[in-house]
C-alpha cells in the first residue's frame, strides 16, 4: 500500500514550498494529472510525457536506525509545558512489550495525528549524540521534499544525505545547526546561484525550541534554486533531485541546559531523539515516459516503461529502436525513441551520430546483420549476386532473387540490381547469358564460347582482289595438303589451334584462337592456352592461308614475320594452316621424337 499525503500540518507546509518554486519542477513535473486511459499518450495515439502520482515513498518501507530504546528497557521522560512551567512524565520504553516499544516502523507507519506512534533512541545515559535513520527507496526516485515529524525537541544539529547508487556513497542535501560553521565547516544561510544548485547549504532556520513535541523540520529540494523553474532543461537539478536512499544524521541533542539540574539523572531521561512521522515526498523517477512504477520478477520497483523505452527508469532505448538517441520527456516533446527501418530483414540495429547529424537530427539507425540476400543501411537493395524482383516489396522475404549467372557465358557473376541481366561475353545474350546470339554459334572455348557465323563473309571483302591477282600473291599452290617429315622440319613451330573469333585491326586480322598441342616451338616458347593469331588482311582475303572461326587447325610457320610489333603468334601467306584431322596427333608426336634425336 503506498501512502498518500496526510492532510496535516506537514503536508501544507510541503505544498506551500513546492507551490512556491514559481511554476517549476512542483507546478509542472509533480502535477496532478487525470487518468486517461494510457496517461502516455494522447486521445489521437500520440506519444506525451507522462509521470508516475506523487505520492511519499518512505511510507511502508524498512528504516535501519542505529539507536533504539527498550533493549535493556529503560526509563525515559517527556517535558511538557504547563504556562511557564515544565513538567516530566516519564515511562519505561521495553522492546518486548509492544506496548511499551517504539521501534523504528513508526517512523513510517500511517501517520495519525490522534494517536501518535514514535520512535525513539535510547535516552541520555547512553550518549545518543549521533543517531542515523537509513531509508532505502527501493529505486531512483525524484524527491521533492524530506520531513521529519518529531515527537522530542527538534535536535540543535542534523544532516539530511542523499545516495544515488543504493547507499554506495552519499551526497549532503542540507544541513542544519545554530553553529554551522562549528558543526559542518558550512557558512549560514548562504546563497544559492546557478553555481552552487547541486550544494548543500546549512541554515538555523529550525532553532526555535516550541513546540517541545510536534515540530517539523522539512526539507525542499527545490526551494530557492534559481532553475527550479526550468526544471526540464536542467540536467543539474534533475540529477539534484534523483536519490534511491535518504540518510538523517541527528548530530546534537537540545539540553536547554537542564544538564546542570540537580536532578541530573531526570534531566539525562529526558534526552532522547523520537520522531513520530519520516516522510519522502516525490515520484518513482521515469523520466517522463512511464505512468506508474511496478514490481518485476524479481520483486524490484521499476518503471513500467512506454515510448519505446527500458530499463528500471526507462532511462534507454529499448531494443532495435535506436534510430535517434534516448532523451528524457518534456512537456513540449515526449521524444519517444523510434524503431530503425530495416524493411523486416534484420532484428538488430545500432546508433551511428555522424549519420543522425547528416540527416538533419531525423534518423542514425544503422541495420546490422541483413537477412534475405539484403543489404545497406536499411536492408533497402539486394547484396551481390542478387537482383530485385520488382513484383514483390522491399519488405517481403523473397524480394532480392539469385542473379544465377551462366558460368560460361556470363563476364561476372554480379548482374543489374534492377533488371537482374547478367554480363555477358561477346556473342552470348540471355538474361542470364546462357545462350548465343543472333548471327554467332556455340564453340567449345570457355573464353569466347560464342563465335560469328559472319567472319567468314567479312574475310571475303576485307580486299577485292581478283583471282589472277591473289594467284600471284599467294606461293603455296592450292589442293591437297599433306604432313610430311620434311614440311615438319623447315617450319619453324607446329601447333594444334582452334579458331574462336577474328576482327579486322588495320592491315592485319586478330584472331582470338586455343592453342590446343605444342608439337615444336619457335624461338617465342609458345604455350598452350589463349592466345592472338595475326595474319596480313591481304593474305585473309585471297585465302592464303584460308581460316574460318570455328574450325581446328594444324598451323606449321615461321618466325621471321614480325613486323606486326604485336605479341602472339603470326601466320603468313608462307604459313601452313591445315584443318585438323584427328589422325595427325600420333605421327606429329613421332615426327617430334626424331626432331629430337637430330633427325632434322
Amino acid at each position: 500500500m503506498i501512502r498518500i499525503l496526510v492532510a496535516c500540518v506537514s503536508t501544507v507546509s510541503i505544498i506551500g514550498m513546492v507551490a512556491g518554486a514559481r511554476g517549476g519542477y512542483g507546478m509542472s513535473m509533480f502535477a496532478a494529472q487525470s487518468s486517461p486511459p494510457d496517461p502516455c499518450y494522447d486521445e489521437n495515439g500520440n506519444p506525451r510525457r507522462c509521470i508516475p502520482d506523487f505520492v511519499n515513498s518512505a511510507f511502508g518501507k524498512d528504516v535501519r536506525v542505529s539507536s533504539t530504546c527498550g533493549a535493556p528497557a529503560s526509563r525515559y521522560c517527556v517535558v511538557t509545558e504547563k504556562g511557564e512551567d515544565r513538567s516530566r512524565d516519564c515511562n519505561i520504553c521495553d522492546a518486548t512489550d509492544p506496548k511499551k516499544s517504539h521501534p523504528p516502523a513508526y517512523l513510517t507507519d500511517l501517520n495519525n495525528p490522534h494517536n501518535l506512534t514514535c520512535w525513539q533512541s535510547e535516552n541520555y545515559m547512553q550518549y545518543p549524540q549521533n543517531v542515523t535513520l537509513t531509508l532505502s527507496l527501493g529505486k531512483k526516485f525524484e524527491v521533492t521534499y524530506v520531513s521529519l515529524q518529531f515527537c522530542s525537541p527538534r535536535p540543535e544539529s542534523m544532516a539530511i544525505f542523499k545516495s544515488m547508487d543504493y547507499g554506495k556513497t552519499w551526497v549532503p542535501f542540507q544541513f542544519y545547526s545554530t553553529q554551522c560553521k562549528k558543526m559542518f565547516n558550512k557558512p549560514s544561510k548562504a546563497a544559492i546561484t546557478k553555481q552552487n544548485e547541486q550544494e548543500a547549504i546549512c541554515t538555523d532556520s529550525h532553532t526555535d525550541m516550541q513546540p517541545l513535541t510536534g515540530g517539523l523540520i522539512a526539507f525542499s529540494t527545490l526551494d530557492g534554486r534559481p532553475s527550479a523553474h526550468d526544471f526540464d532543461n536542467s540536467p543539474v537539478l534533475q540529477d539534484w533531485v534523483t536519490a534511491t536512499d535518504i540518510k538523517v544524521t541527528f548530530n546534537r541533542l537540545h539540553t536547554f541546559g537542564d544538564e546542570n539540574e540537580d536532578d541530573s539523572e531526570l534531566a539525562r531521561d529526558s534526552y532522547f531523539y523520537a520522531v513520530s512521522d519520516l516522510q519522502v515526498g516525490g515520484r518513482c523517477k521515469c523520466n517522463g515516459h512511464a505512468s506508474k512504477c511496478v514490481k518485476d520478477r524479481d520483486g524490484n520497483l521499476v518503471c513500467e516503461c512506454k515510448h519505446n523505452t527500458a530499463g528500471p527508469e526507462c532511462d534507454r532505448c529499448k531494443p532495435f529502436h535506436y534510430d535517434r538517441p534516448w532523451q528524457r520527456a518534456t512537456a513540449r516533446e515526449a521524444n519517444e525513441c523510434v524503431a530503425c527501418h530495416c524493411n523486416l530483414h534484420a532484428r538488430r540495429c545500432r546508433f551511428n551520430m555522424e549519420l543522425y547529424k547528416l540527416s538533419g537530427r531525423r534518423s542514425g539507425g544503422v541495420c546490422l546483420n541483413c537477412r534475405h540476400n539484403t543489404a545497406g543501411r536499411h536492408c533497402h537493395y539486394c547484396k551481390e549476386g542478387y537482383y530485385r524482383d520488382m513484383t514483390k516489396a522491399i519488405s517481403h522475404r523473397r524480394a532480392c532473387k539469385a542473379c544465377d549467372c551462366h558460368p560460361v557465358g556470363a563476364a561476372g557473376k554480379t548482374c543489374n540490381q534492377t533488371t537482374g541481366q547478367c554480363p555477358c561475353k561477346d556473342g552470348v545474350t540471355g538474361i542470364t547469358c546462357n545462350r548465343c546470339a543472333k548471327g554467332y554459334q556455340q564453340s567449345r572455348s570457355p573464353i569466347a564460347p560464342c563465335i560469328s557465323k559472319i567472319h567468314l563473309a567479312s574475310f571475303s571483302l576485307s580486299f577485292l582482289l581478283s583471282s589472277s591477282d591473289c594467284d600471284s600473291h599467294c606461293k603455296t599452290p592450292k589442293g591437297k595438303m599433306k604432313v610430311t617429315m620434311k614440311k615438319y622440319c623447315k617450319k619453324d613451330f607446329a601447333v594444334q589451334i582452334h579458331v574462336l573469333k577474328g576482327d579486322k585491326a588495320g592491315e592485319w586480322w586478330k584472331f582470338t584462337i586455343n592453342i590446343i598441342s605444342v608439337y615444336k616451338q619457335g624461338g617465342h616458347r609458345i604455350r598452350r592456352g589463349d592466345q592472338l593469331l595475326w595474319v596480313r588482311a591481304k593474305d585473309v582475303a585471297c585465302k592464303c592461308p584460308k581460316i574460318k572461326p570455328g574450325r581446328k587447325y594444324l598451323l606449321m610457320g615461321s618466325d621471321d614475320d614480325d613486323s606486326r610489333g604485336q605479341s602472339g603468334v603470326v601466320a603468313d601467306k608462307g604459313s601452313l594452316l591445315i584443318p585438323w584431322k584427328d589422325l595427325w596427333a600420333r605421327r606429329l608426336r613421332k615426327f617430334q621424337q626424331r626432331d629430337k634425336r637430330g633427325k632434322c
